[in-house]
Order: C-alpha cells, then structure tokens, then sequence
C-alpha cells in the first residue's frame, strides 16, 4: 500500500480517518485510543507524536496529538488538513483562566480565539488577529453538551505564545484589547482555527480549565493526562 510522508508523519494511505480528534500530549491520544475505541491501530511514531486510528460506536476517528504550541499545531493540523484530507479536527486541550466564574475542571467550548501571533503573517501575509470556529461543528458540539447535561461555557478565548502560570504578573503589561472578554487562555487553538480557514476545513475547540489563575490552583500532571474525560465524551459523541 502506498506511503504517505511528510517531514513529521508518515502513514500508508486511509490510515488517518476524516475527522481527528486532537489532544496536546501524545500519552493522552494513547490513553483516549485504549479506553474508548475499538479496533484500534497506531498510525504515527515519528518524534514520539502518537496517532491512533479506530471507532467510536462504529465512528472511525483517529486521535492525533499536536504537541503544544502555535507552531506544533501549525504542522500537524497542517499536514493532516492537506496531504491526509482530513475534514474536521476537534482541538480537546487544557486552558488557564482568571475569568470570574470560572473554576478549575470547567469546559470552555471556544467559538472564537485571538492572538498576536505572527503565524497568519508568515504562512500568507495576513494581518490578522481572531478568528472564528466552524459554526456548524460548533453548534452541534454544543448540542451533545446540552443532551448530556454538562455545565459549560461558550465564547472567545486568547491564544498565547506563554504558559501562563509562568508569566511574571508582576512586571505584566497586558497587550490585548480591553474588550476581548476573555474566558481562557491556550497555545494552539487560534492556530488550527485559522487553518481550517484558510485550507476550506473544520474546526472546532473544547478545553477543560487546568489552571485557574484567579484562585491560583491547578491540576497534576497525571490529571492533565487521563482526568479530562468529560471533555473526551463530549468529542467522541461529537462523532
């Protein structure tokens, strides 16, 4: 069978399912493939950047990583969006958040993201800073949420270049618009927004608050891993 191989993946052809569900850590699509799909299969060891191809009640979906980051997004999504056609990605990630009413474990559905990344600059010399989520996946993202009955809040989200629990606050002058209302702050979701736009595909954001800035709290590294499973159900229903 034909091989497919890009700098960073390298899959024979229909091992990467339409849509792609895709979490930051490579041991956490590890532990999604293993605990919820069937007949599951590694389709990606290069650098240690795992992706799993199964089905979820009869859905197949593969589960890719795309490392953390704009620019780790920005090849991932990229490659998956263009040489593996894939249609629709479902960003499952962790965010900061000093919004009030906001604690710790809450999932934020993004439906827009701003960032003062360069990247729309550099990829095609667009003078940009929000961009939008698919409507249509967010909207029904938004229906399995209500079907399930989980508390959850929808809006816009900053994406930053700094983990923000390493940011000196002290010395902090904050560079974005006042008026952003802001419910979180994350490293990847601006990215794959904006390429879903720009290459014709979909796009969508659920994130689980894993560090809560206001009440200064966040979870371990092990909960970051395996811990964010309402957030996991509300993807894989999303098939």
């Amino acid at each position: 069978m034909s091989i497919i191989s890009t700098p960073h993946m390298k899959n024979k052809i229909g091992d990467i399912a339409k849509t792609v569900i895709m979490p930051g850590d490579p041991l956490r699509a590890k532990y999604i493939s293993e605990k919820y799909l069937e007949n599951v299969r590694i389709v990606n060891t290069v650098r240690n950047n795992l992706g799993y191809t199964g089905y979820y009640k009869g859905k197949e979906v593969t589960v890719f990583s795309s490392g953390m980051g704009i620019p780790s997004m920005g090849i991932y999504a990229y490659e998956l969006y263009k040489f593996h056609n894939v249609e629709k990605i479902i960003r499952i990630g962790s965010c900061g958040s000093k919004h009030e009413g906001i604690k710790l474990l809450d999932i934020i559905l993004a439906d827009e993201a701003y960032s003062l990344s360069t990247f729309p600059k550099i990829y095609a010399a667009d003078d940009i800073n929000k961009i939008s989520a698919t409507k249509e996946l967010t909207d029904y993202i938004e229906e399995v949420i209500k079907e399930q009955n989980i508390e959850y809040k929808r809006g816009l989200i900053i994406t930053s270049d700094v983990f923000d629990p390493y940011i000196d606050y002290s010395k902090y002058k904050d560079p974005f618009p006042k008026d952003l209302n802001s419910l979180g702050n994350d490293m990847e979701t601006f990215c794959l927004f904006y390429l879903a736009h720009k290459l014709n595909k979909q796009a969508a954001s659920l994130l689980t608050v894993s560090d809560s800035l206001k009440d200064n709290k966040e979870i371990t590294s092990e909960e970051r891993e395996k811990k964010l499973d309402k957030m996991i159900k509300i993807a894989l229903e999303s098939l």
